[in-house]
């Protein structure tokens, strides 16, 4: 009997193509919103946490404001960072803009940053050719440097700039590395800097003192414990003023934003159940519809035997396929709109396992959530009040 009821069921929605469609097409929409916008708040917040873990995940930094005693912080006290227990590195930063040439060429107001072989040692995917900025730079205060990809292009097109000289600030350096390009979007771009050692940019931006560090750790699991650590180092340094410096956790700061991505997931996917609801009332009013004009139809069947609960069966599979048929079309036109956009905005197609069930389960608790109503006032009919409207 239930074959014969799908069979009907089908028959039916066959029966009533434009109908149909139109009444498809209310779910398409729904299911459609849903897995886009779904998809596309998780690919896009993806490529921003990546960006983000280009910071590094496996980082606290440290900003200093300093004191009218003690402008930053000094030699010293970046050893005694590194004697802090599950620190593997500490990475002091000094920035600042000077004017640079090279091959007749001048650019000005180019980002000066002073960094060490620990920042080198512990960021991927930094150097394009030639190397790193190594111990003995820094020891011996060498006048290096690692151009960016923007500066590379425009004073050594054609070239290898591996080897040659460039003048910084009026002092001339040797050019050890070459950059990896990065997005020009990103807080971390480096493709219009120099890096050259701490140690030597000291002198050339005028400052004896460090306001910028970022303190790698061996396990980001002891992270609360290494910046309990570091805070208390601190407080020794600037002699109890805690307002003198900020400590950030990178390892927080990620799983806020995990947080904050996911919020973000389901308020989209929120917004995309609206349409699915009003694709949800069309199903029901084609089935109320439908109803009604098969009134003579129920109230024979009824006359020849046939059970309330199988006519109220026949009346369900329709409103379920109507909203499966919807359901599956709808997926593959949301995921075509998101590749589009992902497309657009340079950004990988991330669809979860999570999205999909989420859509189609929702559009086949449509059929069946506005079938039931339809259904169960076909299976009340009273088979003689039915058989009068013949």
């Amino acid at each position: 009997m239930f074959k014969e009821n799908l069979k009907m069921a089908w028959m039916n929605v066959l029966n009533n193509k434009m109908r149909s469609a139109l009444t498809i097409f209310g779910i398409v929409i729904g299911v459609g919103s849903i897995i886009a916008l779904i998809t596309i708040g998780k690919s896009s917040m993806s490529e921003m946490t990546s960006e983000f873990e280009l910071f590094g995940a496996d980082k606290i930094s440290i900003q200093v404001v300093g004191t009218p005693l003690k402008q930053g912080l000094v030699e010293s006290d970046i050893l005694k960072l590194q004697e802090i227990e599950n620190v593997a590195g500490v990475s002091p930063t000094l920035s600042g803009y000077a004017t640079i040439v090279a091959s007749g060429t001048e650019k000005t107001n180019v980002l000066v940053q002073g960094k060490n072989d620990v920042y080198f040692n512990k960021t991927m995917n930094l150097l394009d050719s030639g190397r790193g900025i190594n111990r003995l730079d820094i020891e011996s205060e060498n006048n290096v440097t690692l151009i960016g990809s923007t500066i590379s292009k425009e004073m050594f097109f054609g070239e290898d700039p591996i080897g040659k000289n460039i003048i910084i600030g009026g002092v001339s350096y040797k050019i050890i590395g070459t950059l990896s390009e990065t997005n020009n979007y990103s807080g971390s771009s480096t493709n219009d800097s120099v890096i050259i050692p701490y140690t030597t940019s000291m002198d050339l931006l005028g400052t004896g003192y460090i306001t910028s560090v970022d303190v790698y750790m061996n396990n980001a699991l002891n992270s609360t414990q290494i910046t309990d650590d570091i805070q208390a180092k601190l407080i020794e340094a600037f002699n109890g003023k805690k307002e003198a410096f900020t400590v950030m956790n990178m390892q927080d700061m990620l799983s806020s934003i995990n947080n904050i991505t996911n919020m973000l997931s389901f308020m989209l996917g929120g917004i995309g159940s609206i349409a699915l609801f009003v694709g949800g009332i069309g199903i029901m009013n084609m089935m109320l519809v439908s109803v009604t004009e098969r009134t003579a139809e129920i109230g024979l069947r009824k006359a020849l035997g046939a059970e309330p609960r199988r006519i109220q069966q026949q009346f369900l599979l329709e409103s379920v396929f109507l909203s499966l048929i919807g359901g599956i079309i709808g997926f593959f036109s949301g995921v075509f709109v998101a590749y589009i956009v992902c497309l657009i905005m340079s950004t990988s197609l991330i669809l979860t396992p999570s999205t999909v069930l989420l859509a189609l389960g929702f559009s086949a608790a449509v059929g069946i959530l506005f079938g039931i109503t339809p259904a169960r006032k076909a299976s009340k009919l009273h088979p003689i009040e039915a058989l009068r409207s013949v």
